[in-house]
């Protein structure tokens, strides 16, 4: 009973809306996490414009280094896409292949993003170092936990794939961990001008 119920109710959504319930419910998930940065960023920017001397005299960002993660990212949404292509057209070979490589992609990204650390870290460069650095460490930190679970979601879906579980009909799968990865990119175009360039 409470499952006819459950599927009326779902297929309900589909004809309202015209858009499946699982890609609704991410793109709702989405919209939460674009208020959750948009609140973030919104500070830094306030708190940029009434600070002057920023960031201070401790030192300044790498910008090649920032540079090569925006570069990493892009081609991570690049490959996803191509996984979920693949997928799609039940080439599951390829599709692991790319699927890979967005992992190793994101990996890439947060091992940069580690170095990173370390070297502001060793020279005493501390969230509590001044207003600019605990922005810093918060904007970065929270977009690397997104992007440490993307690749989690990934790596579950490589492993379904490879136990014959990510077919034609469960590639919408892939579809959703590609919505939430393209996002994540996306605030890194953001944050990466805005912390590394200005």
């Amino acid at each position: 009973m409470s499952q006819s119920i459950a599927a009326h109710s779902s297929a309900a959504v589909v004809e309202e809306t015209g858009i499946p319930t699982n890609k609704l419910g991410m793109w709702l998930f989405l919209a939460s996490e674009v208020m959750f940065f948009a609140g973030l960023i919104t500070a830094y920017v306030v708190l940029r414009f009434s600070h002057p001397a920023w960031p201070g005299p401790e030192g300044h960002l790498n910008k090649w280094l920032g540079s090569a993660n925006t570069f990493i990212l892009l081609g991570s949404s690049w490959t996803i896409v191509m996984a979920l292509a693949d997928f799609q057209a039940d080439r599951q070979r390829s599709g692991r292949l790319y699927l890979l490589w967005t992992i190793l992609l994101g990996s890439a990204f947060l091992v940069i993003k580690g170095f990173e650390y370390r070297m502001k870290l060793e020279h005493g460069i501390v969230p509590s170092t001044n207003i600019f650095w605990s922005c810093y460490y918060t904007l970065t930190g929270f977009h690397g936990l997104h992007v440490l679970g993307g690749i989690i979601t990934n790596l579950w879906l490589l492993v379904r794939s490879l136990r014959g579980r990510l077919g034609p009909s469960q590639a919408y799968r892939a579809e959703l961990a590609g919505l939430y990865w393209h996002f994540v990119d996306i605030v890194w175009l953001f944050l990466f001008p805005m912390l590394y360039l200005f």
